[in-house]
């Protein structure tokens, strides 16, 4: 799978150069970047994971959690930048859905298939779950609730605000996770001692080439956006919701996939739920932040279609995951839930 990746990414990225400066189509130009965002991603989760193992347990979570979602956030920027703040709400729409009901519905359904029943620490899940349940229900929810009395008078106030309180819980949660409840989160399975794939100095090289790859590869994206919109007939929302939130998290996906096959499940989920999680309590506060400083100012307010999405896969991967099991069916569950949702979007 890393040499095909590999191989991808020596294609597509000098055909993007080739393509922005000789002015190719902006569909053709679109797939392109989205083709070498991909192996990109890919490559800084390698290069983040090297240095995480470097770094010990407790460095290295916190590198995790605070890299994990780097394609994003550099997406994101660049559409902050144009003003595109729906194709921004909508990209962290797609990916905290995508995670809940795609990536961990692909997990069950393909590892329920080789294992009857899988099994993952319910520690760990319950947390997540709880965080989950706070990061969009209510500090997702709440704004929009509340701009209904006061329509864009108090949406980037409360935005702020709310941005603050969630980051600290993040961190707080962290916190919790890492150092003074560590002992709680212990994964089911035996797992074997991990091996760095680079060194530290060739990780660090290779992120931070990565990173200005994915910048460029990013910019060029976001440029082609309304053009796509227009040729294409497809919203700017279904463009964030579901191609942009695929693009940023295919590598996750693939690994999270990947682990549930090899009866990780626990592994499986935790990029699944917590990626989702880093979304709504860490990206998506730290947006807001960069939109005050860009002088695009986003708010927490989504649309309802959005909220209703967010809200409803949170409370379906909780009611699956409850239990500590999880089969092929409900995977299936997971997945189908996802397909009318894109469904809906598709149509909006």
């Amino acid at each position: 799978m890393q040499r095909i990746m590999m191989i991808l990414l020596l294609i597509m990225l000098p055909l993007s150069v080739i393509g922005k400066y000789l002015h190719w189509n902006e569909v053709a130009l679109f797939a392109i970047a989205c083709a070498a965002i991909i192996p990109l991603a890919g490559v800084m989760g390698r290069a983040t994971e090297s240095i995480a193992i470097h770094s010990g347990p407790k460095i290295g979570g916190l590198m995790n959690a605070t890299f994990g979602n780097a394609v994003e956030l550099i997406i994101a920027f660049f559409a902050l930048r144009e003003g595109l703040i729906g194709v921004v709400q909508a990209s962290l729409t797609g990916s905290i859905i995508g995670n809940l009901l795609l990536v961990a519905g692909l997990s069950m359904l393909i590892g329920g298939v080789r294992y009857p029943k899988q099994k993952f620490n319910r520690t760990i899940a319950g947390t997540n779950a709880a965080m989950m349940l706070l990061g969009v229900v209510i500090a997702l929810v709440i704004p929009a609730i509340f701009s209904l009395s006061h329509p864009g008078t108090i949406d980037i106030r409360m935005s702020v605000g709310v941005s603050i309180v969630v980051l600290i819980l993040y961190l707080l949660g962290l916190f919790f996770s890492l150092f003074t409840h560590r002992n709680l989160f212990i994964y089911t399975e035996n797992m074997e001692e991990e091996e760095a794939e680079w060194s530290v100095g060739k990780a660090i090289g290779v992120l931070a080439i990565a990173t200005v790859a994915v910048a460029y590869e990013s910019e060029l994206l976001v440029h082609t956006i309304e053009a796509v919109s227009q040729k294409l007939g497809w919203s700017e929302v279904f463009i964030g919701v579901i191609i942009v939130a695929i693009i940023g998290n295919a590598a996750e996906h693939s690994s999270a996939i990947l682990m549930a096959w090899r009866n990780k499940m626990d592994l499986a989920l935790e990029i699944a739920v917590g990626s989702s999680l880093q979304v709504a309590m860490f990206v998506t506060p730290v947006l807001v932040f960069l939109s005050l400083a860009l002088g695009n100012h986003m708010t927490l307010v989504f649309t309802w279609p959005e909220l209703a999405s967010m809200v409803l896969a949170v409370f379906l991967i909780n009611f699956l995951a409850q239990d500590g099991e999880s089969n092929w069916l409900e995977g299936a569950m997971a997945l189908g839930a996802y397909l009318i949702i894109g469904i809906g979007f598709f149509f909006l």
